[in-house]
């Protein structure tokens, strides 16, 4: 492993420490029992069964908008679509299973296609406003989560709602549903293409030409236009692809045991939830899946925490901004790092005398 990779690794760990650090500082200082808040926060997920599978079960969307946003980062391409994309393809997969009417097996594979594939139209169009006009993609997407969230209201309150709950569709079907993989649980057959999706996002991002192409464009634009690399598409397919694999995950999440019907009123808050996973995993999305670990734990911890003590869940939120700013401090561990290159340099220069 290089200096570079060791520092890396070195300062997601010294950041997420510092960060729980502070966050134990503050439960201190608000709370009259801190040591039982802590100690709960820290082994509740471990308590149950149930609580355990509410870490794995939380963990599977945030993997999906992790890699998702994962490939439109390593491009440079900051498109926030992702919530949008996300509760598109949830909408989608309701449709789908409602009205199509497919048999067991199929149906839940048809609406997660569909899914995706307005997922990856719904991330396009922040992509195709930045090739004709030059509009900022992160301006653009961030209004269109709000016109992806009011028409999914519209469909949902027009075509699939069910007038005995006021908001909410009819019952998905048992056919169209994910199957549960443990008893008494909802961990479902998402997990598996949830991994399945990092692996893929990873051998895209670092075993393709076309990922290449997508990294060294993110790392310097004007020296991947100059190399004869296609800007146009680099955008366009960074943008639809993490596009399509948040709306795969909107799909998912809706067919799973976690939902009934769809009843998405509001934005989940999975496609901000990504920038923390791709901060933490520094866009590769090999790793999206433990930083979708850490963060559901965390919040699977807090919430416990806040039921059985007094601090409020909300203290996840401050750990949450604490890693990111530490993160994306470039001066953060700075002279470190320089230590540490000029070391294995010294060493390497060594080897070659000895030689």
């Amino acid at each position: 492993m290089s200096s570079v990779k060791k520092f890396e690794a070195f300062r997601m760990f010294f950041a997420v420490v510092i960060a729980l650090l502070l966050s134990f500082l503050v439960i201190f200082m608000v709370s009259e029992q801190p040591l039982t808040a802590i100690y709960t926060m820290v082994t509740g997920p471990f308590k149950s069964k149930r609580n355990l599978a509410n870490v794995v079960e939380s963990m599977i969307p945030l993997i999906f908008t992790g890699t998702g946003v994962c490939i439109m980062f390593s491009a440079n391409q900051i498109n926030l679509a992702g919530e949008g994309a996300f509760h598109l393809g949830g909408l989608v997969a309701a449709v789908v299973a409602l009205k199509m009417g497919l048999p067991a097996g199929v149906s839940p594979v048809v609406a997660i296609t569909l899914a995706g594939l307005a997922g990856a139209a719904f991330s396009s169009i922040p992509a195709i406003l930045k090739i004709r006009t030059t509009a900022s993609e992160l301006v653009s997407s961030l209004m269109l989560n709000y016109i992806s969230l009011w028409f999914c209201m519209f469909i949902l309150m027009h075509y699939i709602c069910d007038p005995s709950t006021g908001s909410a569709s009819y019952l998905i079907p048992e056919e169209a549903s994910l199957p549960a993989l443990i008893d008494r649980t909802r961990i479902h057959a998402g997990l598996f293409l949830a991994l399945a999706v990092a692996v893929f996002g990873y051998i895209f991002l670092y075993k393709t030409k076309m990922g290449y192409e997508l990294r060294l464009t993110g790392q310097n634009e004007k020296f991947a236009k100059y190399a004869g690399i296609s800007i146009v598409k680099v955008i366009l397919i960074s943008q639809m692809l993490g596009g399509c694999i948040a709306g795969i995950g909107g799909g998912v999440e809706l067919l799973s045991p976690i939902y009934t019907r769809f009843s998405w009123t509001s934005l989940l808050g999975y496609g901000w939830d990504a920038i923390i996973i791709c901060t933490l995993c520094k866009n590769n999305p090999l790793y999206t899946p433990l930083a979708a670990l850490f963060l559901a734990y965390l919040r699977t911890g807090a919430s416990i925490m806040a039921r059985y003590t007094d601090v409020s869940l909300e203290i996840v939120q401050i750990t949450q901004g604490i890693i990111i700013l530490l993160v994306v401090a470039e001066q953060f561990l700075s002279g470190y790092k320089h230590k540490m290159i000029a070391k294995e340099a010294m060493a390497s220069l060594k080897d070659e005398e000895v030689a």
